[in-house]
């Protein structure tokens, strides 16, 4: 019994057409909101989906779903070596989705042509700092030249406008916010500020040690000159504002105190086949067990329908009764 075939809807009428993509859960990185210096254990080989499974699934999302953004994650997606090939295929869908990627940047100064030419329209690069011993002490590797040069490479590959996300740590870069802005729009990059969610694999997060969306723009506000920005918000996470009268821009993402789940149109695909319709949702729906049992893309697609009737109206962070997820970040693909 198939229901209606139609896009991915949930019990408040929101409607996902922006799919997350987690290709892996490792990474090269061990930031220290996301990950023990140590690492975690990373998902056995054989429970990640191969890359012709996800093709599969990201084409059943955008041919059945109405799927129209598919964003590659991970861990770090560009130590998925299939990733080039996921991506070419991904844009030879029709209606082809726009398709991006968040990444750390290290080994994007290799990649950047690749992947322009196989079609990515663009990237997010996490970095929280443009200091040499910052970046080290956040990381736990010192690789910020890795960065910058796979920042270089992606702007001029043309896989623009290059985004830049950045976490404030209190007491370790919250201070040095305007001069990564300054860096940020010198070399031509969008910044956007994110707000630490609480799913670091060691569940440090506390909210007292959070900087807060109002602590960012008070460190901002000492050097620069915000307003508004125009152009309506949407379903975009991050709050516009423009630097000194613009051109230049800053984006706040204030997931935890400023939730924007009203206007959600997210849906998270996990590297091992596990829909979770909230990166904060404590429950997920397994594709994978289906997709290897040999069902149809049709039963793939009313499983995929049905997850969605799961999804809340929000995170509830703000709940006392607020539980982390059990997956860290790197586990289920930001």
């Amino acid at each position: 019994m198939g229901m209606d075939t139609g896009a991915l809807v949930d019990r408040f009428g929101r409607t996902a057409t922006d799919l997350r993509v987690s290709l892996t859960d490792r990474c090269n990185l061990r930031c220290s909101y996301c990950m023990p210096a140590e690492g975690l254990d990373w998902l056995p080989t054989d429970d990640v989906l191969t890359d012709d499974e996800v093709v599969r699934l990201v084409r059943i999302a955008v041919e059945q779903l109405g799927v129209r953004e598919v964003r590659f994650t991970g861990g770090e997606p560009l130590v998925r070596r299939g990733l080039v090939d996921i991506v070419r295929r991904t844009t030879a869908l029709r209606p082809r989705p726009e398709t991006s990627l968040t990444t750390n940047a290290l080994g994007l100064q290799r990649t950047a042509a690749a992947l322009a030419e196989a079609g990515l329209d663009r990237v997010n690069v996490s970095l929280d700092t443009i200091r040499r011993d910052d970046f080290l002490t956040i990381t736990r590797r010192d690789r910020l030249d890795d960065v910058i040069a796979g920042l270089a490479a992606a702007k001029e590959a043309g896989l623009g406008p290059v985004k830049v996300n950045a976490v404030l740590l209190r007491g370790i870069n919250d201070a040095h916010a305007p001069e990564l802005l300054r860096w940020c729009i010198e070399q031509g990059y969008e910044l956007r500020f994110i707000e630490q969610m609480p799913l670091d694999a060691q569940h440090g997060w506390s909210r007292t040690e959070m900087i807060t969306a109002d602590e960012i723009f008070a460190t901002l506000e000492r050097e620069f000159v915000l307003t508004p920005a125009e152009e309506p918000r949407g379903s975009a996470p991050a709050e516009l504002f423009a630097v000194d009268g613009g051109p230049a821009t800053v984006g706040v993402i204030a997931s935890v105190t400023r939730p924007f789940c009203g206007d959600c149109d997210r849906v998270r695909l996990t590297a091992d086949g596990q829909v979770r319709n909230c990166l904060f949702a404590r429950e997920e729906s397994d594709l994978r067990g289906a997709l290897r049992a040999g069902a149809s893309d049709e039963e793939l697609a009313d499983r995929w329908r049905v997850a969605m009737l799961g999804k809340r109206p929000g995170h509830g962070i703000d709940d006392v009764s607020f539980l982390q997820p059990s997956r860290p970040m790197s586990a289920i693909g930001g």
